[in-house]
Order: structure tokens, then sequence, then C-alpha cells
């Protein structure tokens, strides 16, 4: 194994990066899948880019926002960070060392520094397991804890989730939706890991709910020092909870920024789109909101595009988006970490 990143050039997207030295650290990560489609005497073959060369940096304690519309990339770039899928092309460096195309076997010292919270907090538990049995299976692979010792640090760790230590013989259908994530945030925890990936953990649950499960994400990552990359395509949920926020787009990067500025600023197209499309509580706020309808084909990730792949639904398009994609460069006059993927990025105060 290699000691530390290489320096790569060959990448489509610039880094995105929280603070000093990278925790987590992705270099132009591609993730394609092969298909096949068509006669048997026509066969056409191809590929679905589902994540298409993206770039970003994360450091300890803090929250990478992961956010877009379903089929965008998000979910795929979790599991190819974490190795559950093999990534295309790319890199990725956890704690300095690269664990992309890993063997299980190798990959299994860093199981305990990157976990995942899974979106849906029933399919994500095994129906004939008890709580104890699901929440101390990490224990037993990763410890030499005894029975009796495992036990108890179930018991802690589900009190620390907010669920009762007595529940431990319990299984998951005698659970509420948001006890079950409770549980699945538990089970994450038991290896003490410093990295946590959350695949919108919060959309299958009640939006009450949902408020309760981020106020323990965050005050657990202040207890812990936990580093989360959150994702979901709830624009309101990710500001709460973010440093900064990273917005795809068919398998690409288009807009990052600090979570308040994205909000505040935002100056690419299809993030302005977003935004517009979240509700407010304010009636008079809401009516004052003008909103961004976007038109044209949705493009599909199973061809490439010369110039900029939102440009067939832009309200803003000119010629010169058609021509060549659009780099993620820094937005002037804005944080360093703000950048888009737009030649238009500067004039969207005025859009």
């Amino acid at each position: 194994m290699v000691d530390g990143p290489s320096k790569s050039a060959d990448l489509k997207s610039a880094d995105l990066q929280l603070g000093g030295s990278p925790l987590l650290e992705v270099k132009g990560l591609e993730v394609y899948f092969p298909f096949r489609r068509g006669s048997w005497l026509r066969p056409e073959r191809g590929f679905i880019r589902a994540v298409d060369g993206i770039s970003f940096k994360l450091e300890e304690g803090r929250t990478l926002g992961l956010v877009g519309e379903s089929g965008c990339g998000k979910s795929t770039t979790a599991r190819a960070c974490l190795n559950l899928i093999p990534p295309t092309g790319g890199e990725v460096w956890l704690e300095g060392s690269r664990i992309d195309g890993l063997s299980d076997a190798l990959m299994r010292p860093h199981r305990q520094t990157a976990q995942m919270i899974f979106q849906d907090p029933f399919a994500s538990l095994n129906p004939r397991m008890t709580v104890g049995r699901t929440v101390g299976e990490p224990l037993a692979i990763f410890s030499d804890m005894t029975k009796r010792d495992r036990d108890l640090e179930v018991m802690r760790l589900l009190d620390l989730v907010g669920l009762n230590p007595r529940f431990l013989n319990r299984y998951p259908h005698e659970f509420s939706g948001g006890q079950r994530q409770r549980i699945g945030i538990a089970r994450a925890l038991a290896v003490r890991p410093k990295l946590i990936f959350c695949d919108e953990p919060v959309s299958a649950l009640d939006v009450s709910i949902q408020a309760q499960v981020v106020n323990l994400l965050r005050d657990l990552q202040q207890r812990l020092g936990l580093a989360y990359v959150f994702i979901a395509h709830d624009l309101s949920v990710v500001r709460h909870i973010s440093d900064v926020v990273a917005v795809m787009y068919l398998g690409r990067i288009v807009e990052t920024a600090p979570a308040e500025e994205l909000y505040r600023e935002p100056r690419h197209p299809y993030t302005k789109a977003l935004l517009s499309a979240v509700p407010t509580a304010d009636p008079a706020v809401e009516r004052r909101r003008r909103r961004v309808i976007l038109t044209g084909e949705v493009p599909t990730p199973d061809r490439t595009y010369p110039g900029c792949p939102f440009a067939d639904r832009c309200p803003i398009v000119i010629d010169a988006c058609r021509a060549a994609p659009p780099p993620l460069t820094h937005v002037a006059g804005l944080a360093p970490e703000h950048r888009a993927a737009c030649i238009r990025a500067e004039e969207m105060t005025n859009v």
C-alpha cells in the first residue's frame, strides 16, 4: 500500500477542501456501470456514468452536505468511497491510505474508521436479530470483548442514541421508524469511527422525527468529534447540519459553498432552481419569492455531452454553454470554497 496521496493530474473537477489535513480525500472519482441493450443482431453497449469525476476533501469533525435530485449519484458516491462499489476510476484516500479497489480482507481495518447509516431504517436491520445482536455484531468482529462486556457496551450505545438500554432483546419490528434509525446510528458508532456517511438518514421519517434525528447527529458530532458526509435531496435539512454543501447534477459537482452562503448566494442555475423549490413557513416571503421552473429534457447518464450537461434545462443558457463543459472554478468576491461549474456564475445575482 502506498504511504501517501499521489499527485494525480487527470482530475475532472477541482478539489473541495474543508480545512487542513484531510480525513477523507476523493480525487476524480468515477463509477460507470456497463449496459447492453438492443437486439442480439444489433446490440448496443455503453456505460451509465453514475459518478463522473468528482473531487473533495473532508477533515475531522466537519460535515459535507451532498445534495441533488434522485439519481444524480449521491448514494453511489458514498458507496464507492467506502469501497462497497468498486470505482471505475479516480482515487479515495482515508487517513492517508488509498482504499479504492482494496479487497475485502485489506479493506477490513479501514471499516473501523468509516461507517454508514442507511436510508431505510427497516431494510437495513436484520428482522431475525435482536437489537443486542445487531449493535453488538461489529463489536464481535472488531474486538475481543466477552459476551457480557459486549452487552454492556451495547446498552451504553443505546443510551447514547436516546433508547432505553432494556430494549436489548427486542426485534426491529417492535420499534418505530425513528427508533429503528437510532439503532442504525448505534450500530455505526459501535466501532468508534471517525467518519460516518449518512445516506439520506431522515428521508423515510416523519418531519417531526427528522428534526430529532438531525439534532441527535449534531449532538453526537460535538461529543465524539465525528465527521459526516450527509446525503440528502432536501436542502432545508442539509442547511442545519452542514459546514459546506456540494450540489450534484448528473454525476458531477456543479457548485460548492459554505452552507449559509450557498443559500444566500447561489451561483449555479441548478442550485437556484433547487432552492426556489424549498418551501418557507412565512406566507409573505413565499408570495414574494420567484420560482425557477426548469424546462427541457432531463439528460441521461448513458451519453456524453459536448458542453454543460445542464444546458438543455438552463434558463440562462447561451451558445458558449454548449461548446465545452465548464470547470468548477472559484466565484469572484465570495468565500474561497465557493465554486460553480457555470460560465455565467458571476452574473447570477442579476438573473
